[in-house]
């Protein structure tokens, strides 16, 4: 059993991101393993055969789902009450997992699908932002006046749909979405989770995080 819970992560990827600003705001202590999903270490397919990350190894149980790694960590310590919100903010969750993911990825990897239009799939992408842009000229989080679980759980993926082409993003006059995702981008907690590990061999130093 491992001495605290082992967080296999990659930097880049919006699942792990969200996993990890849970845990930086719970402050419980995991060792982080960044790996290289291009090349995946076998003590990480061991845990999970499935591949993918964010996963939590406490020894006891291996979690494989970003969501529940939050919910697992701010289970433990919520300071900051991400999870008091009410539950239109899971549903707003779910849709992003779900068909605002699709259409991000359609769009950002739209040489895999070209019998799609890129454009009713940025349409469609599009609907989502518009109800998130909404909803925060009304408040400057979400869900209320601070941040809950729904903001850091989706905002990896607005970054992740931003990037695509950020020209086209600014150009669609999301004031209030723009705002919320830049402050995010700059602030503390976004950097903090960025710091950037060289990949995780085994034998070496154990890296803690946060």
């Amino acid at each position: 059993m491992p001495d605290r819970p082992i967080l296999w992560s990659f930097r880049r990827c919006p699942y792990a991101m969200r996993a990890r600003l849970a845990i930086q705001s719970s402050g419980v202590e995991v060792a982080l393993r960044e790996i290289l999903l291009r090349d995946k270490p076998a003590a990480f397919l061991a845990t999970s055969p499935k591949g993918t990350v964010p996963v939590i190894d406490t020894g006891d149980q291996v979690i494989e789902e970003s969501r529940e790694v939050m919910l697992w960590a701010l289970g433990q310590n919520d300071p900051e009450q991400w999870l008091d919100m009410p539950d239109e903010g899971n549903a707003l969750i779910d849709h992003c997992e779900g068909p605002f993911k699709q259409a991000l990825d359609h769009t950002k990897y739209a040489v895999r699908y070209p019998e799609l239009n890129i454009a009713e799939e940025r349409a469609k992408a599009l609907s989502f932002l518009t109800d998130l842009n909404n909803r925060l000229t009304r408040n400057t989080f979400l869900m209320c006046e601070r941040r809950t679980l729904a903001d850091m759980a989706i905002l990896p993926f607005i970054r992740q749909f931003a990037n695509t082409d950020r020209d086209w993003f600014d150009a669609q006059d999301l004031h209030a979405l723009t705002k919320w995702l830049d402050d995010f981008l700059a602030s503390a907690a976004f950097v903090a989770i960025m710091t950037k590990y060289p990949p995780w061999q085994d034998g070496q130093d154990v890296t803690l995080f946060p």
